[in-house]
């Protein structure tokens, strides 16, 4: 269990956070207005957001949580606060975040509350995967204490090493990778995440 550094999270942070509701509710309003989360409003970002959304409501409708997991979860009987970092453009948050939203479903000892990136930096500084400020990045904190219980993100392994290998050896156009990315995801059905969420609870609680 870590400690945060102070003032990285604190109360003014956790109190501009948004549920799940509000975060979904609040790109809904924006598409409607031809917009979307961040400081970079571009047609592409906007047109990503559009297909992004329709991923959300696809993956929270469709996500069914394993009994081995579900079973993890319903053993958490201290307060806990996942924070995830998150944008409407990504399209890795919108197949995994309603995902992990419903998996904090099964437990009401677990709030989960959605920072958006780009308004809150220090903190995504503070985790960055291998220099770059991908998302989305769960931080998962022991609500009364505020200590880190163990982080998670942006996608799970299996598709981090699919963008790493793209990254190092380009073999599609990105346009092509992206494709196969998110083909493969529908594929999965959230199967990978749930198997390292299951790996993270099982470390956690011993």
């Amino acid at each position: 269990m870590v400690v945060l550094e102070k003032n990285i999270i604190d109360e003014k942070v956790i109190e501009k956070a948004l549920t799940y509701e509000k975060y979904y509710q609040l790109i809904k309003e924006l598409l409607h207005e031809g917009k979307t989360t961040g400081k970079e409003q571009i047609e592409s970002r906007v047109k990503h957001a559009r297909l992004n959304f329709q991923r959300m409501k696809r993956v929270y409708r469709t996500t069914s949580i394993s009994d081995e997991l579900k079973n993890l979860i319903q053993k958490i009987d201290r307060k806990q606060l996942w924070l995830v970092l998150s944008e409407g453009w990504c399209a890795d948050a919108s197949q995994n975040l309603p995902a992990i939203a419903r998996i904090v479903e099964q437990n009401e000892n677990i709030e989960l509350k959605i920072l958006l990136r780009d308004e809150n930096p220090e903190v995504m500084d503070a985790y960055l995967t291998n220099g770059s400020k991908s998302i989305p990045k769960l931080i998962a904190l022991d609500e009364k204490t505020k200590s880190e219980l163990f982080t998670w993100g942006p996608r799970p392994r299996a598709f981090q090493n699919m963008v790493l290998e793209q990254k190092s050896n380009p073999k599609l156009t990105s346009e092509e990778f992206d494709e196969l990315l998110h083909r493969e995801y529908t594929r999965d059905k959230t199967q990978k995440l749930q198997e390292e969420f299951k790996e993270l609870l099982q470390y956690s609680q011993n």
